[in-house]
């Protein structure tokens, strides 16, 4: 929403202060501009990356419109979730989680959670750290090492779309400069065709500089700069994962194990403590 929102007034703002200084839109729909500023953009776009990482952008971009999973209401589950199966594993032996962890999606504790379970990254990450629990008796700190390894490369691979999109952004001004260029070689054609028909192609060609630097910068760059933000959200959920994990290892009881992982979260989509432990009952 927030993607639409900021479009809406970078295209009133511009075109309207345009308008109000006398300026006439016709002039600048130049198809052709379009068409050699965008095929280029995307072309080198298409070069530059492979399948996964263009594919990993159109879903983010979809994401920005359609808002993060990664809110208040995916933490509480999370947080629940990991509540669920520490307090299993507790009263019940390690071991009782074996077939939880081998079979997520038919699991009595897991399936409660489809928002999570949807997110599969994350949910192998909770699972093989479970597996390792499980399997033997890892000091804590190895185990917390182990997992900010995990995540810092997690994080990497997350901003690589962003890093991608950002590319673009700093390329879009020099492919309006192409398109400009372009056109003033057309304009060199009309010059006995009087002032007037020069004029008329020397601004169709100013349109291609104007198009590609205010699409690098008012909306391509701004997108990339999105796209970084909701990778911070979901590596959130991995560090809130790796928390509440680390404090089980260490002996916490489960209520204070998710306390860790709650601490972990940003502030602004963090559940508040009674919050949290009036969803983890309701569950």
């Amino acid at each position: 929403m927030a993607l639409i929102l900021g479009s809406i007034i970078v295209v009133a703002c511009v075109l309207g202060g345009y308008v109000l200084h006398g300026g006439k839109l016709p002039v600048l729909w130049q198809p052709t501009e379009v068409l050699i500023i965008f095929g280029a953009a995307f072309g080198s776009f298409v070069i530059a990356n492979p399948v996964n990482i263009i594919k990993q952008v159109f879903v983010g971009v979809m994401r920005l419109i359609t808002g993060s999973p990664y809110n208040k209401a995916f933490y509480l589950d999370l947080l629940s979730m990991l509540y669920d199966i520490f307090d299993k594993s507790r009263k019940q032996g390690v071991m009782s989680i074996e077939e939880d962890i081998d079979n997520p999606d038919s699991s009595a504790i897991f399936s409660r959670y489809p928002a999570v379970l949807k997110s599969r990254e994350l949910m192998a990450f909770v699972t093989d750290y479970l597996r390792i629990i499980s399997a033997g008796n890892m000091a804590p700190h190895e185990l917390e090492g182990m997992m900010d390894n995990e995540i810092d490369s997690r994080q990497h691979e997350l901003e690589e779309p962003a890093h991608a999109v950002n590319k673009i952004a700093d390329a879009l001004p020099g492919l309006g400069i192409v398109a400009a260029v372009l056109g003033i070689v057309i304009t060199m054609n009309f010059l006995s065709e009087g002032p007037e028909r020069i004029g008329l192609s020397v601004a169709a060609a100013l349109v291609g500089t104007f198009l590609g630097i205010w699409m690098g910068y008012g909306f391509v760059g701004p997108t990339s700069i999105a796209l970084e933000h909701a990778v911070k959200y979901e590596v959130k959920a991995y560090e809130c994962v790796k928390a509440s994990v680390v404090a089980t290892v260490s002996g916490q009881a489960p209520q204070m194990a998710i306390e860790f992982g709650r601490k972990a979260l940003p502030t602004h989509k963090r559940p508040g403590f009674q919050e949290l432990n009036d969803h983890v009952r309701s569950k």
